[in-house]
C-alpha cells in the first residue's frame, strides 16, 4: 500500500530530506541581473576557457557540483547518487560531466522542469532509505540551446517578443537524510499536458496548461490553501506564460497573483532585452540554489511551492510540425517538517 501518497499525484515524506548546501554558476548576462549577489560564481566569458560552448556548459555542471560539495565539507565519494539533466540531445552535458565523478548516476530529461524532477526523485530515494546524500544538478547555456533548437547565432535571426532567453548557468542542490533544513516535505509529479501549441518561440504558452494542472492537483491532493504558502514560484514561465497561468487558475477559482513569482522573470532586468524572460534547465536551478534558498534560510519565506516547468519539444518534432507538450513538477520546500 502506498502509505505516503496523498491524492492522485502527491507524496508526503515521513522523513523529509534536507537541502544542506548548494552551488551556482552563471554567465556574464545573468551576472548583470538583479540576482547577481546571490550566485557563487559569475563567468566573465561564456566559453569558460573552453573550445566550445558545449564544453563550457559541461564544466559549469562539474563546478557547481564541486561548489555544493565544498560548502558541505563532503567529497564526491560520500555521495550515493548524482541526478542530473540538461537540454542537449542525449543529455550530453550531464553524462559527460558525470564521467569525471565516478558516482552512481541517474540522467533525467524534463527540459526546464528537470530541477524539480530531480529533487522529487532524490527526495523519494532518501525518504525511502535508499540513500543518505544525493546531488541534483541541472544546466543550460544560451549558445548551446540556440544552436540546437533554433538558429545559428551567426545568422542574427530576429527573435519575437514571446521568446525567452536561455539562461547560461548551472545549479546544484545537495540533499541529505540528516540536516536542519530547508526540508522537502511534499512533491507533486506532473502529467504531460498538450493543448496544441506549436510555436517554439512561445514556450510560456505551451507550459502554462501543465503548470496550472499541477498546481491545482497539488492543492486538491494536499488540502493546502494559498495561505499555507509564503511564495509560489514557477520555473520559467516568463511574462507570457505567467499571465496565461494566472488566467487559467483564475477560471478555476484560484488566485495566486499576490504570492506568485517566476524564476524566468526574476533572473533578468527588463532593460536586458530578453523579451519575455529567462528559460532553460539552468534557470530555475540557479534561482532556487542562489536567491531562493537564501530567502528560505533567512526566514523571509518559510514555506515555498517551487514548480519547475518544461516544454518537451525537440528539433526533430518541431521540424515535423508536432505540437509542444508541457510538464510541471511541484516541490514543497519548508523550514519545518
Amino acid at each position: 500500500m502506498a502509505i505516503k501518497k496523498m491524492g492522485s499525484q502527491t507524496v508526503k515524506f515521513a522523513n523529509p530530506p534536507s537541502i544542506i548546501s548548494s552551488g551556482t554558476i552563471v554567465g556574464p548576462k545573468e551576472g548583470q541581473g538583479p540576482l547577481k549577489d546571490y550566485f557563487d560564481m559569475i563567468l566573465t566569458d561564456d566559453t569558460y576557457g573552453e573550445k566550445s560552448w558545449e564544453k563550457a556548459e559541461c564544466k559549469m555542471f562539474q563546478d557547481s557540483v564541486n561548489l555544493a560539495l565544498k560548502k558541505a565539507s563532503l567529497n564526491i565519494s560520500d555521495i550515493d547518487y548524482l541526478i542530473g539533466g540538461d537540454l542537449l540531445n542525449q543529455i550530453i552535458t550531464s553524462s559527460f560531466a558525470a564521467r569525471q565523478f565516478n558516482v552512481p548516476t541517474f540522467g533525467l530529461y524534463g527540459a526546464c522542469s528537470t530541477m524539480a524532477e530531480g529533487l522529487s526523485i532524490a527526495s523519494m530515494l532518501i525518504d525511502g532509505g535508499f540513500a543518505d546524500y544525493i546531488i541534483v544538478t541541472t544546466s543550460s547555456h544560451f549558445s548551446t540551446a540556440e544552436r540546437q533548437y533554433r538558429f545559428p547565432l551567426e545568422q542574427g535571426v530576429q527573435r519575437p517578443f514571446t521568446s525567452q532567453w536561455t539562461v547560461t548557468g548551472s545549479g546544484s542542490s545537495l540533499l541529505s537524510s540528516n540536516g536542519t533544513g530547508p526540508y522537502i516535505t511534499h512533491v507533486t509529479t506532473g502529467k504531460v499536458v498538450d493543448l496544441g501549441m506549436k510555436d517554439a518561440n512561445n514556450m510560456g504558452a505551451a507550459m502554462a496548461p501543465a503548470a496550472a494542472d499541477t498546481i491545482l492537483t497539488h492543492f486538491n491532493d494536499t488540502g493546502f490553501t494559498i495561505n499555507d504558502y509564503d511564495l509560489i514560484i514557477t520555473g520559467d514561465m516568463a511574462r507570457v506564460g505567467k499571465s496565461i497561468l494566472i488566467e487559467l487558475l483564475s477560471k478555476e477559482g484560484m488566485n495566486i497573483e499576490d504570492k506568485y513569482k517566476d524564476c524566468g522573470i526574476e533572473i533578468y532586468d527588463e532593460s536586458q532585452d530578453v523579451h519575455s524572460g529567462g528559460s532553460g534547465a539552468g534557470c530555475s536551478a540557479v534561482v532556487l540554489n542562489g536567491w531562493l534558498l537564501q530567502q528560505i534560510k533567512s526566514g523571509i519565506y518559510n514555506r515555498v511551492l517551487f514548480i519547475a516547468t518544461g516544454a518537451l519539444l525537440s528539433p526533430t518534432s518541431t521540424q515535423q510540425g508536432e505540437s509542444i507538450p508541457g510538464i510541471a513538477h511541484a516541490v514543497t520546500i519548508s523550514n519545518y517538517t
